[in-house]
């Protein structure tokens, strides 16, 4: 029996791949605005560690038309800043 307690399914979207769980996570928190992050601080709500969120921002980039995502600084860890994108209608 493990001592640390997982999220239940339902509140991380296992049932998702990673990349979609943390695209459907950003678009929520992106909804009002403008967002910056580090993956260490939102590793425990989407149930990825820091590293794997790296890794798929870096495909996110390149991939999610529906989010702008720019690598915004670094500072013991990379700063994201993701918005929703602009429609071009």
């Amino acid at each position: 029996m493990s001592a640390t307690a997982n999220p239940s399914p339902d509140a991380t979207g296992d049932d998702l791949p990673k990349e979609e769980r943390l695209k459907s996570f950003l678009l929520e928190k992106a909804q009002d605005g403008e967002m910056y992050f580090k993956s260490k601080f939102i590793a425990d709500e989407v149930g990825l560690s820091p590293k794997e969120i790296g890794a798929l921002m870096v495909k996110l980039k390149d991939s999610a038309s529906e989010l702008t995502v720019e690598k915004w600084s670094y500072t013991s860890a990379t700063t994201w800043r993701i918005e929703p994108a602009q429609d071009a209608a």
